[in-house]
């Protein structure tokens, strides 16, 4: 393995240890993949080939066993007797996509097993995260005897004793932070739970939502086909950034699947939109980047209700008519987001915030909706913890994100005094402050972040592997063998391969963007492409080495090898680095 900061190998995958190449060798033959693929099999330690083919082909058989999850049971009886009984049922999920998607699995499941079921959703703007109060006064308004959270609740105590209070019981379903005490409810399926024996504790909500439902299909004998839920269960858990390894990989891999299907309306919709083409290989990085963000969109600028309906629709029209709504509100995000981040920026560097160790930055323009994209956003920029905030009156409503290592939730808890509220987990929060707090949050966010080393931590992760094309390889079949890692995100990274070869064509293409064809060792053309990177198209030297994302493309049926261009190198330097994800 190579990495694109330092050596750089000749066309092969950069091994010397004649044990490893050996192994590697041994993996290719055994496995049926190519040297590069198997390469990057050993570098994740995937050495047996049993280990490898599991990793390449995970299958449904092999999901941890659901017998020992605390509370499932308890869940599962306390529904089924709501069902009999003809109570009536309020699913209620977050606002976020694993929130949407866990109640549009348990509301779609319930109406099949012929339950009275409503369903709820968080609101940014009239209450924000969770159980509010607000939300609280909607549930009771639907007179139910049970309800049913989808990734909230966790935090929400004291709204389930109100509702408790109303002789509404509460099933939780949840995977956030596990609370010090005991929650007023019938039951809590979080598998990170102390006493949960279940044996994957990385589970988004959406596949602890999955979960119940196959234990009520099984009790019920009802005939629900589950593997129909996993094209939501794979949005979810892409979408929250869960680990991609273990029960998550195999769920979201089979999910990947069924959604180039395009067996449900609302997303095919939405594929059209995204501009996916029909029957393409669905990824990751398309979840997170072309689909969440759209389902996103509608609660951050308005009521979150409409994602769900479009994942709901089974009509081909109101599908269409919905995703023409959530594109639309998506180009407005998208237009209010860039505006937000340039105001930002003047703020921040009029300032000197950027030369603190932390970032605290709002105005009262803002929206709620957008400032956790903007944090997001403005860590990327600038390579330090931020909490962006959006004011409104004396109150102002932030979200917090930092490099990859630094503990938000623990950050937060040592200035809890001048916060009115926080929430969220280590990865990312937010938080309610007092618009008087602000310049005292900005100066203590920014001691308390000193103590973590953000920058090394954020310098160690943009040392990313890499491995060289192996001679002996056809481009082509390793982009093809590529196909087999996904789904690539949070715990697993996307390959980079590094690709040296000689210039054969560059030129700058519309929107400023690079495009390049490389004649390869082994003498095959390569097209790769460089987003922003056009005006380095006539300073190229004649021979070149890349590094990036070897992706497989089809046009018109025919299927080719594309490079997504991270890193051009020149003499084993990098002459332009974008910022690797």
């Amino acid at each position: 393995m190579v990495t694109g900061e330092s050596e750089t190998s000749q066309g092969s995958s950069g091994v010397t240890d004649p044990a490893v190449v050996a192994l590697i060798s041994e993996l290719s033959a055994t496995v049926g993949v190519s040297h590069t693929a198997a390469s990057l099999l050993v570098h994740k330690g995937l050495h047996h080939p049993a280990a490898a083919r599991d990793f390449l082909k995970p299958r449904l058989s092999h999901l941890s066993s659901p017998d020992s999850m605390a509370d499932r049971d308890t869940a599962t009886d306390r529904i089924i007797q709501a069902i009999r009984k003809g109570e009536r049922i309020c699913v209620f999920g977050d606002y976020d996509c694993d929130g949407i998607t866990s109640a549009a699995i348990m509301t779609h499941a319930l109406k099949a097993l012929g339950a009275s079921v409503s369903v709820q959703l968080a609101n940014r703007f009239e209450g924000g995260y969770g159980v509010s109060a607000a939300a609280v006064a909607r549930i009771q308004g639907q007179r139910p005897s049970l309800l049913v959270t989808c990734d909230c609740g966790s935090s929400d105590a004291e709204s389930l004793r109100v509702l408790a209070q109303s002789s509404i019981e509460t099933i939780v379903i949840d995977h956030h932070l596990v609370p010090s005490e005991p929650l007023p409810a019938v039951a809590f399926l979080n598998p990170r739970r102390p006493d949960c024996g279940f044996a994957y504790k990385n589970l988004a909500s959406c596949g602890l939502a999955l979960s119940v439902v196959a234990a009520l299909r099984t009790q019920l004998k009802a005939p629900i086909d589950l593997h129909a839920y996993l094209d939501l269960v794979a949005i979810g858990t892409v979408a929250d950034v869960a680990p991609l390894d273990g029960d998550n990989r195999i769920m979201v891999r089979a999910g990947l699947e069924r959604m180039a299907s395009g067996a449900r309306p609302g997303l095919r919709m939405l594929f059209e939109r995204a501009r996916i083409d029909s029957g393409a290989r669905i990824t990751g990085e398309d979840i997170a980047f072309r689909i969440a963000p759209r389902l996103n969109a509608p609660g951050r600028m308005a009521a979150p209700d409409l994602a769900l309906e479009l994942l709901l629709a089974e009509d081909e029209k109101d599908a269409e008519r919905l995703a023409d709504e959530v594109e639309q509100l998506q180009k407005q995000r998208r237009h209010a987001q860039a505006n937000m981040f340039e105001e930002a920026c003047q703020d921040i560097e009029a300032n000197g915030w950027h030369k603190d160790h932390a970032i605290v930055v709002g105005r009262d323009t803002w929206s709620t909706g957008i400032v956790g994209i903007l944090a997001g956003k403005l860590t990327e920029h600038y390579g330090l913890p931020v909490i962006a905030i959006a004011l409104d009156g004396q109150v102002g409503r932030g979200s917090v994100r930092a490099p990859k290592g630094v503990p938000l939730y623990d950050s937060l808890s040592q200035i809890a005094d001048c916060l009115l509220r926080f929430g969220g987990h280590q990865a990312a929060a937010g938080l309610d402050v007092h618009k008087d707090q602000v310049p005292t949050l900005r100066e203590r966010f920014s001691a308390v972040c000193l103590t973590h080393s953000a920058h090394e931590q954020q310098r160690a992760d943009a040392m990313i592997d890499v491995t060289g094309l192996d001679e002996r390889d056809d481009v082509l079949q390793v982009a093809r063998d590529l196909t087999q890692f996904e789904p690539c995100g949070e715990g697993n990274r996307q390959p980079r391969i590094l690709v040296q070869g000689k210039l054969l064509a560059a030129r700058a293409v519309r929107g400023g963007h690079l495009q390049i064809e490389l004649l390869t060792a082994r003498g095959q053309t390569l097209r790769a492409f460089g987003l922003g990177l056009g005006e380095q198209a006539d300073s190229l030297p004649s021979e070149l080495g890349i590094v990036g994302a070897l992706r497989l493309a089809c046009f018109r049926s025919v299927e080719r090898a594309e490079l997504r261009i991270d890193q051009l190198l020149t003499d084993g330097n990098s002459t332009n680095t974008q910022r690797l994800r």
